[in-house]
Order: structure tokens, then C-alpha cells, then sequence
């Protein structure tokens, strides 16, 4: 699982951790991280498998096993959040503009919702109308018939 982390400093030892702050859920979801646990000696547990330097302060994207307890890989988080910069903030894709898109989109699902409610309401009146001009129809031939044979 990937985590969005901080490199933190703790106990008098300068050891570096993590401390988590999000959780990746889905490819384009991630959930902030409630109790923004730590994981400690990081240095020690990530070892000479980390490709760059560890400093306190620094983004990272943790991949970390199911219980957190292991870390199997760490990679800087620069060019991610550059990315995701790139991607939305930069095209004015902001948290209000997502809520009032989502607010329009749900606006329309109800308008369309109203014109098919709208629509079979009409279907059936059409419907009922063909039956009555139907028997209307009967009720004239029988009549007719009825004339010519009377």
C-alpha cells in the first residue's frame, strides 16, 4: 500500500521516521491519514535500498506492507505533487470548482430523472388514449354493423 509521508526527527537519537500522512486508495484516491502514525528508524528499515538522501522535512511515497510495520520502498514525492500541480492546479482546478461541478452534475441527473419520469408519464397517457380510440373504433363498426344488418 503507498503512503504519502513526511521524514520526521524523534527522541534525542535524531533517528529519521515516517510520519504518515495520507493513504493511497485507489489509482486518482487517497484519504488523509486520521492519527498520522509514525513509523520509526526508517534508515534502519528502508536500509541502502533508498535512492537518495533522507532529510527531515521531505515528502515521500511509501510503499509500506498491509500491518505498516515494513517499509518496501521509499521514492521522493517532488516530481508526484509537481505532477499533480501540473495536472490541477494549473488548469484552475480547485476543491470549490470540483464541489460546484459535482453540485451541476447532480442538478442534471435530477432534471433528467424529471423529463424520463415526464416521458413515460406521456407514454402512458398515449397509451390509454390508442386504447379508448380503439374501442371507439369497435364500438363504431359493431354500430354500423348492427345498422346494415337492422
Amino acid at each position: 500500500m503507498f503512503y504519502l509521508a513526511q521524514i520526521i526527527k524523534y527522541g534525542i537519537s535524531g533517528k529519521l521516521g515516517l510520519k504518515l500522512l495520507a493513504s493511497q486508495e485507489a489509482e486518482h484516491t487517497w484519504i488523509l491519514v486520521s492519527d498520522r502514525s509514525a513509523i520509526l528508524d526508517v534508515e534502519t528499515t528502508i536500509g541502502d535500498r533508498c535512492p537518495f538522501t533522507l532529510a527531515e522535512g521531505l515528502l515521500v511515497l511509501a510503499e509500506l506492507s498491509p500491518d505498516c510495520c515494513q517499509v518496501y520502498s521509499l521514492h521522493n514525492a517532488t516530481d508526484w505533487v509537481m505532477e499533480l500541480v501540473q495536472t490541477y492546479l494549473t488548469s484552475g482546478i480547485t476543491p470549490l470548482f470540483l464541489q460546484q461541478e459535482m453540485e451541476r452534475a447532480e442538478k442534471w441527473r435530477q432534471t433528467l430523472t424529471l423529463q424520463t419520469q415526464e416521458l413515460s408519464r406521456r407514454a402512458l397517457e398515449v397509451e390509454a388514449r390508442r386504447e379508448q380510440i380503439q374501442a371507439l373504433e369497435t364500438n363504431v363498426r359493431r354500430e354500423q354493423e348492427e345498422d346494415e344488418t337492422g
